[in-house]
């Protein structure tokens, strides 16, 4: 499953508000497609999240957004402006 479906399933299998238990139990087995073909599942983001209670399916959607592996973020530092914002690249910048 892609990362932006998971909100209609959770707004469709859930009653909101909603504990994480019954998150994992419901859909904590979906999996979610990464770009980079590192998938997992929603049980495997949401253990790394500390919330107990989710008051919609937008928050659970956030939650999921914020504690994606880098898996999901595509390329790191990647800046479309120009130059790299690594920060062990940046060094003293001048304007």
């Amino acid at each position: 499953m892609r990362l932006p479906e998971t909100r209609d399933l959770f707004a469709r299998e859930l009653d909101f508000p909603v504990t994480r238990e019954t998150v994992l139990e419901t859909v904590g087995d979906a999996e979610l497609e990464a770009p980079t073909g590192h998938n997992e599942t929603i049980r495997d983001v949401l253990e790394r999240c500390d919330t107990e209670e989710f008051a919609s399916p937008d928050g659970l959607y956030g939650s999921l957004m914020t504690f994606v592996s880098d898996g999901f973020i595509g390329r790191k530092y990647y800046d479309d402006r120009g130059g790299s914002t690594d920060p062990e690249d940046m060094g003293e910048v001048q304007f």
